[in-house]
């Protein structure tokens, strides 16, 4: 059963190695939400501690670790584009 979960999670973390390109090469927040990130964030935690907690350590607990730190990588950009965004912003205003 564990194959199908690995799947779903190679899967679903396939969009965040993208993400974090995006956000290094835009510099930008554009269609960015932190609370969406930190929900997912929560959720891969959750995972790993089911794991560690039902002592169901496997292959599957290295993909759960890997879209943890993706998506914890592409959510520490969004807040240096943000502070970027927010200074370019009153350097224009002023």
């Amino acid at each position: 059963m564990q194959i199908f979960e690995l799947i779903m999670l190679i899967c679903f973390g396939l969009s965040w190695p993208i993400s974090v390109y995006k956000s290094i090469t835009s510099k930008s927040t554009q269609g960015k939400s932190v609370i969406f990130m930190i929900a997912i964030i929560l959720g891969y935690i959750s995972g790993i501690v089911g794991k560690l907690v039902g002592e169901q350590v496997s292959y599957v607990l290295i993909a759960y670790c890997f879209n943890l730190i993706v998506v914890s990588i592409d959510l520490a950009l969004c807040i240096l584009n943000r502070r970027r965004e927010r200074s370019a912003a009153q350097r224009r205003c002023a």
